[in-house]
């Protein structure tokens, strides 16, 4: 028997989603005649259910901030808000304080996050990610369903709203080491960067449809801001279950094997006879645990933290990060609140304003993307990017309520420069350092280097927004410098990367001269 059908036959019937099983016999049974590039077919799927998932876990992270606006609100306005019975929002937030508290809201759902994004990341190398992204959507769904069913159930208490937030940052950890190890298993290193960029823009996506669901509810029933987001991903999270297949091999395809040798015959390779000669072995009782193939798994073990920190270039890419999504999620949780605070606009016309940040952001991971798979330069990418940022956030400060074109125009690049160096290390960079060659082809590396560098991220993403809410209160334009050091910062720790790039691409040109 060939290698490819040793490896078609090497794992278990029960290890293939249901949703998939499913697809196959109808397509057998209604089209037999029909012939696909399975390859194709499978990272399609995995790409769009992806994408699919992780703008799920965004949607739900987003309504907070657009809340924030109704929560508390101005006492001495005239305008009667239907958030609770008091004028100056819902208790606890309608107190002087409400700034503080919002700063421990954020603080309790980041903190959590970035803690467990460490274990997290070394959880999803050592269990099927179907059921780690599954579980991990639904859990998250349940935890935006708590938080706005608070209002229903006429919960004034702090503590609850804490502890729920941190709940959902601790779910919400399932979310990047999966998905990211799941586009690293299924497409290759050609044009990673332009691929990744495209598929990263589920962060900008996912952002934009939390603002506008949130939005559209959050001056009638602010509870349903969460509600709507927290059933959604949970139905997805239930879609992740039927259909993500966690290898290439599971479904006897190979990646590096000849596009001919993957169509479909339903005649000849039929997947389901396959699967219904390994039904008798026994899987029910260890579902999450892959142990389909303990040879390879003996030869590639997980690394651990100590070996993923001495991987070229993590330690860099890790620090740049942290303080490039330091920027990034101030924005995330406080640019609607800025926008009301600096402009007449009120709640919902805010949030709406506030998409434009995200859209730009869409451009920029492609675009730093596909200037990373060009140049080969993925830390000169990120530098010149961070380079430009800083004077477009002055400017925003200085000049963003002028008009809205204005802002419209200052947001856009803002989204463009700060988000592209951000999705960029978090995606392209990520996958390359988890498959660098002083690994040796262990795959198995991915999940933990993109747990630590998103973990590191994800801690700056916790400081700048409790930072911003301590300082807002002395004026945003505080928060602005804070923003914009932060952002030389990050382009300071990427300058050694930046100098071998250069050296590396004198000698490459050199080489092509001679």
């Amino acid at each position: 028997m060939s290698t490819y059908r040793n490896r078609k036959m090497s794992h278990n019937y029960n290890d293939i989603p249901f949703g998939v099983v499913t697809v196959q016999r109808l397509a057998r049974s209604c089209c037999p005649q029909l012939r696909c590039n399975k390859l194709t077919v499978f990272k399609v799927s995995t790409f769009l259910l992806t994408y699919m998932a992780y703008t799920c876990y965004h949607m739900t992270r987003k309504p907070i901030s657009v809340v924030k606006s109704v929560l508390h609100v101005n006492c001495s306005s005239n305008v009667v808000h239907n958030s609770s019975s008091h004028d100056c929002g819902y208790a606890p937030f309608d107190g002087s304080n409400a700034q503080a508290l919002f700063a421990i809201l954020d603080s309790a759902f980041l903190f959590s996050y970035a803690g467990a994004m460490f274990l997290s990341g070394f959880v999803a190398e050592r269990v099927s990610l179907r059921y780690f992204l599954a579980l991990g959507m639904i859990i998250s769904g349940v935890c935006s369903y708590l938080f706005g069913v608070a209002k229903t159930w006429n919960i004034h208490s702090m503590a609850y709203f804490v502890y729920v937030q941190a709940c959902a940052g601790v779910a919400q950890t399932t979310g990047w080491p999966g998905v990211v190890t799941l586009i690293g298993r299924w497409f290759g290193k050609a044009k990673r960067g332009l691929v990744f960029g495209i598929w990263n823009s589920h962060t900008s996506i996912g952002n934009i449809l939390g603002t506008l669901i949130a939005a559209n509810y959050v001056e009638i029933d602010w509870a349903l801001s969460f509600m709507v987001p927290g059933i959604i991903i949970a139905l997805c999270g239930f879609v992740m279950f039927l259909f993500v297949v966690d290898s290439p091999e599971m479904v006897g395809c190979n990646p590096q094997a000849p596009a001919a040798a993957l169509e479909r015959d339903p005649a000849n390779e039929s997947d389901i006879e396959d699967n219904e000669r390994l039904r008798s072995r026994p899987s029910e009782r260890t579902p999450i645990l892959d142990r389909s193939n303990p040879q390879l798994n003996s030869i590639q073990r997980p690394i651990s933290l100590k070996d993923a920190l001495h991987i070229p270039g993590v330690v860099e890419f890790s620090l740049c990060l942290f303080f490039s999504k330091l920027v990034s999620y101030t924005f995330l949780y406080w640019l609607p609140l800025y926008i009301q605070s600096s402009s007449t606009l009120g709640p919902t016309l805010s949030a709406d304003l506030s998409i434009v940040f995200d859209v730009g952001g869409i451009f920029g991971a492609i675009v730093a993307g596909l200037i990373s798979d060009l140049t080969g330069m993925s830390a000169t990418t990120c530098t010149v990017m961070l380079f430009l940022a800083a004077p477009v956030l002055l400017l925003y400060q200085q000049f963003g309520n002028v008009s809205v074109f204005m802002s419209i125009f200052l947001l856009i690049n803002a989204g463009f420069l700060v988000n592209g160096p951000y999705a960029l290390i978090t995606t392209s960079v990520s996958a390359e350092l988890g498959q660098h060659s002083s690994l040796e082809g262990n795959a198995k590396a991915l999940a933990t280097v993109t747990a630590i560098i998103d973990g590191t991220g994800s801690i700056g993403a916790a400081v700048g927004p409790l930072m911003a809410g301590m300082i807002a209160s002395r004026g945003w334009q505080d928060v602005f410098y804070m923003l914009i050091i932060s952002d030389i910062l990050a382009m300071l720790f990427l300058v050694r990367l930046v100098k071998k790039e250069y050296h590396k691409f004198r000698r490459s040109t050199r080489t092509r001269i001679e």
